[in-house]
């Protein structure tokens, strides 16, 4: 049996006619206690003088006894009063009796908790997530005795929640606490890996999937091959969404200073227009960067310009572009992103004796920011997204952003190797496909001196002179890395135009990089984030949690595998380049936020489609009729307190009586 289930060790549960579908009510049986001791607690009594006791013997001998309880007498009233409590406890309950089975060994229960599974259904006023749990809840409750079920969670990529199980509370305390996910779900996946284990398994095997039918992706459900029914929940419902959102410094064409640009696109799957305000903002404030009016049409995508002018401590600060107003799936009314570093490419020059030609050629881009330092310097200077130059010496460890080595000494050098002195190489080959050497020739280059680097493979070699290496790549995790194995100053290469193309285009490839770092990751898809080589573990601080996570770091890259919801993770390290680095999130997915319903085609596969509605009326709520019957005890204990007590005739006086 999967997930190791004993047959012969586990209790088969017994299924009782009657269920109570809210046990709560039964907390109101609490008030039987109170009652009953109203019956048995004697009457404080008020003391009256009187001319004699022979007629309050009763009352008197109460007065005596020093226990203010007294022997609880049988009464009509108390006998109709307990009833009806006790009726009404279990109207509150909701007693209900099933007439409907769902047959199977082996069950799977399939929940659907992709982002569109979070939109408030218009009917109910109830989350589509809610009312599928609750379909299954029913499903769960009217399993034959002796099947078993597993619980599966349809979201980015399928898990198991919980393996085949004969405990039914078990699974249901599983199922409620799971949330609709911020990602674009995949319910095909999910299906498949339910069919994959029931296979496994002898006797009959059943699917029930719960979803609200807006799949992302209805390519990829394909018959399981398994007996397979989709219960659908949640009504249409209009929604405008952000599904694209781009951010980028620019220049303002009037003034030409810089600004930073936002761009959004939104879309309105709506069958009326919408007006809507679209804001800018940075995270946790509360005054806007900017903001627009704009009214989109049904069906349609409008794109959408928010610019602002950054102040010095706004880089690299989170930012949030909102929809106004909310709608039934508040998910993808905002998107996340961060302001963008600056338009100017930071450059670390670091070398011992100087190196004009590198600083002329950088210098050449009006849109680098230089700024010279030490080989000691690399390591304790680090700006997001740098380029670093480095002139006649190899690092310790890899840098933290694209670098470039000139002239290395002879050794190991960041996983290239350094050999013997070369004396007037000529250049005979170089890698045409490589960006960093793309649109220049290196015909004509003199080198007067180099050393020969050893490379692991073919891939790595740039530039060769007949059978040796002269340029490598040596590029790491999130970064790219080149090394020259000669000083350029030994060279006429600084006299060539090729030169100041091959120092444009390893700027270009590392404001690429820097870019890429701007721009926000998809829900749900696991996040590459570059770190300094040496840092072997990073604190990850996700949206709306309390303490951070520790993920593991190697080879100056940490992934973030779990980013289930939008929203910002700040990803921070220590060391001896400690640092920090916001990751924005976002769904921004057109097909999830597209809730208008959608016919499934699902019956040449082998699957069933029916509403989620059918599971409720499996059952026959009796609540009414009991608090009916409560009311009648509650109606004949009033009848017996205030009916007319009949009189007796007296007596007749017998011969010779003395009245």
């Amino acid at each position: 049996m999967d997930g190791g289930v004993d047959p012969g060790n586990v209790p088969v549960p017994v299924k009782f006619p009657l269920e109570l579908q809210d046990p709560r009510g039964l907390w109101l049986l609490a008030a039987l206690a109170p009652l009953i001791a109203l019956y048995v607690l004697k009457i404080q009594r008020k003391r009256v003088p009187v001319a004699s006791t022979w007629l309050w013997s009763a009352a008197r001998r109460d007065l005596l006894a020093r226990s203010p309880w007294k022997r609880l007498v049988p009464q009509v009233p108390l006998l109709l009063q307990l009833l009806a409590l006790a009726l009404l406890a279990l109207a509150l309950a909701r007693p209900a009796t099933r007439h409907k089975a769902i047959l199977g060994d082996h069950v799977a229960i399939v929940l659907d908790t992709s982002a569109s599974m979070s939109a408030l259904d218009p009917t109910t006023r109830q989350r589509r997530i809610e009312l599928a749990k609750t379909a299954a809840w029913e499903a769960l409750s009217a399993l034959t005795p002796g099947a078993d079920a597993m619980l599966l969670e349809a979201a980015r990529s399928p898990r198991v929640v919980v393996p085949l199980d004969r405990d039914i509370k078990r699974i249901q305390a599983a199922l409620d606490p799971l949330p609709a996910r911020d990602v674009e779900g995949d319910l095909g996946a999910a299906v498949a890996l339910a069919a994959d284990r029931l296979r496994q398994l002898g006797g009959e095997s059943r699917i029930l999937v719960f979803t609200d039918g807006n799949l992302a992706q209805p390519d990829a459900f394909v018959a399981p091959g398994v007996p397979t029914e989709l219960f659908t929940v949640g009504s249409p419902v209009d929604n405008a969404a952000i599904v694209r959102v781009d951010v980028r410094s620019g220049l303002d064409p009037t003034s030409q200073q810089e600004e930073v640009q936002a761009f959004a696109l939104v879309v309105n799957h709506g069958a009326r227009p919408r007006d809507l305000f679209v804001t800018l903002r940075l995270a946790g404030a509360t005054d806007p960067l900017a903001s627009r009016r704009v009214l989109v049409q049904a069906g349609e995508r409008q794109p959408v310009l928010l610019a602002f002018r950054p102040a010095p401590g706004d880089r690299l600060k989170g930012l949030l572009v909102e929809l106004s107003p909310l709608d039934a799936m508040p998910v993808d009314d905002v998107a996340y992103a961060r302001v963008p570093p600056g338009q100017k490419q930071p450059v670390l020059l670091a070398s011992e004796q100087g190196a004009p030609w590198l600083e002329r050629a950088l210098l050449s881009d009006p849109q680098v920011d230089l700024w010279k330092g030490k080989p000691s310097e690399v390591t304790s200077a680090s700006k997001e997204g740098a380029l670093y130059v480095l002139d006649g010496f190899c690092p310790a460890a890899m840098p933290p952003g694209d670098f470039l080595i000139v002239n290395p000494p002879p050794g190991e050098c960041l996983g290239v190797t350094v050999g013997a002195a070369l004396k007037a190489p000529a250049i005979t080959s170089w890698s045409h496909g490589d960006a960093r050497l793309r649109f220049l020739t290196l015909d004509g280059v003199h080198v007067a001196s180099g050393r020969a680097l050893t490379v692991a493979g073919p891939s790595q070699a740039l530039i060769r002179s007949q059978e040796e290496v002269l340029a490598a790549d040596a590029s790491g995790p999130g970064r790219s890395g080149t090394i020259l194995g000669f000083d350029v100053g030994e060279s006429d290469w600084p006299l060539k135009a090729s030169f100041v193309l091959f120092i444009r285009n390893t700027l270009e490839q590392a404001r690429t990089h820097r870019a890429q770092g701007v721009v926000a990751a998809l829900a749900g898809e696991p996040v590459r984030v570059p770190v300094p080589a040496e840092v072997t573990q990073v604190e990850v601080l996700a949206p709306g949690a309390k303490a951070p996570e520790r993920v593991a770091a190697r080879g100056g890259l940490a992934v973030l595998s779990e980013t289930q919801r939008a929203g910002h993770y700040l990803v921070s390290w220590q060391g001896a380049q400690a640092g920090q680095l916001l990751v924005p999130v976002n769904l921004t997915s057109e097909r999830e936020s597209d809730l208008k319903p959608r016919p499934l085609e699902l019956a040449r596969q082998g699957a069933s489609v029916a509403s989620a509605a059918q599971l409720a009326d499996a059952h026959t709520d009796w609540s009414y009729l009991v608090a009916a019957v409560a009311l009648i005890f509650l109606l004949l204990d009033v009848h017996w307190l205030t009916r007319q007590p009949t009189r007796k005739a007296p007596a007749p006086l017998r011969p010779g009586h003395q009245p």
